[in-house]
């Protein structure tokens, strides 16, 4: 029986857990905060998006510039596994129109409790407040309620996360440590975040009302979801896939009008009276929703469009904002080990013995299913070739 310990008590971490213990190995987990599996508590209040129920190619893909790195991580643990797993925790799941898939309690809470009870029966300890601080003298060092603790296990497994909701224990202060250790980290940006834009007074009505059946784009990348118009700006899984295109400043683009070609709006525009306006064509001829309108109208303010650019401005309306939100607010992020630093088993070249995964690796992946099920499969990836090192 080896020793060995996973830093951080997210879904990657636990899941690495389970692997240790299920090959016989002493396991303790170290969690800086007073509970665990905080961020993946907080995704479950809006319902817990296990998974993406499509063709692993379809699935892959959606990891982008990753996906050659992680597709035999996500092809051992895909949609299908992840649905299996959590059945096997007596979860009752649905999919949803969009493929999305769903605990039917949509609450995280059940999953965990269940997952919790079984690593205990299978022997993993988990400690709580234990503040991982880097290395001394070749042993990890923690800060705990108790004082400095020291461990020096035959294998460790990083599972930190990335950098945003640090109040929830993604914070990135282990960047600096690793770093010293001779380990490529790349540095962090938001990934799936909101935009900042600084509404004029007129578009306060709106706050809190969603713009849907819209189609965005930025260079390459485009969604047909929904954003809701906040105080800050704009959030929503429609704009959460575009971060890495907004993230290099790629300019924003939507299409009020997705569904309507624009011969078709042609058509319409010039079977209207000839005396109506812009704003009344757009709410009566068309008929497009009060917050379709009001964003019209922001966006091209201060401009006399003439009515033979409307139909172009409605299907290429560009948006101007401030760029992205701060990196705390964002869902995830970008950067974090790189891939050169670690071997196809996710141990670190620089530390052998020391696996990683999770958000604290760079990849990145939209919302949808697609970063859990990357953090349940790099975190089961890590915990399987932790087992087969410790047995060579």
């Amino acid at each position: 029986m080896a020793q060995t310990v996973v830093i951080g008590a997210g879904p990657a971490g636990l899941i690495a857990a389970e692997q240790l213990a299920a090959a016989g190995h002493e396991v303790l987990v170290a969690e800086a905060k007073p509970s665990v599996a905080r961020k993946f508590l907080m995704a479950g209040k809006s319902g817990l998006n296990l998974t993406k129920d499509e063709p692993f190619e379809t699935l892959i893909s959606a990891y982008g510039e990753a996906a050659n790195w992680l597709h035999p991580m996500i092809q051992a643990f895909d949609a299908q596994a992840v649905m299996s797993w959590a059945g096997g925790l007596g979860q009752k799941l649905f999919t949803g129109s969009t493929g999305r898939v769903f605990p039917k309690a949509m609450k995280a809470s059940p999953l965990l409790r269940a997952w919790l009870s079984r690593l205990d029966r299978a022997g993993v300890e988990i400690k709580t407040r234990w503040r991982w601080k880097g290395w001394q003298n070749g042993a990890l060092v923690f800060e705990t309620p108790i004082g400095a603790q020291y461990c020096t296990p035959d294998a460790t497994i990083l599972a930190l996360g990335g950098a945003s909701w640090a109040r929830l224990g993604s914070d990135g202060a282990w960047a600096p440590w690793l770093v010293e250790q001779g380990v490529s980290v790349a540095p962090f940006a938001p990934a799936n975040a909101a935009l900042s834009v600084d509404w004029s007074p007129y578009m306060q009505p709106h706050f809190g009302a969603a713009l849907k059946s819209v189609r965005w784009w930025a260079g390459q990348f485009q969604s047909r979801g929904e954003a809701t118009i906040s105080a800050k700006g704009l959030e929503g899984g429609g704009l959460y896939s575009l971060t890495p295109a907004l993230r290099n400043g790629t300019p924003l683009f939507v299409d009020l009008v997705p569904d309507i070609s624009k011969d078709a709006l042609h058509e319409r525009l010039s079977a209207k009276k000839p005396k109506a306006t812009l704003s009344h064509w757009l709410k009566n001829g068309l008929r497009l929703s009060s917050q379709k309108v009001a964003l019209f109208h922001e966006m091209t303010k201060g401009s006399d469009l003439a009515p033979s650019h409307w139909v172009e401005t409605l299907k290429n309306l560009p948006l101007h904002h401030s760029g992205l939100r701060p990196m705390d607010e964002a869902i995830s992020t970008a950067g974090g080990i790189e891939r050169h630093s670690v071997n196809e088993g996710l141990m670190l070249t620089a530390l052998p013995g020391v696996f990683c995964a999770g958000e604290m690796l760079d990849w990145e992946a939209p919302t949808g299913g697609y970063l859990l099920t990357g953090c349940l499969a790099t975190g089961r990836w890590a915990g399987q070739s932790a087992v087969e090192w410790l047995n060579r």
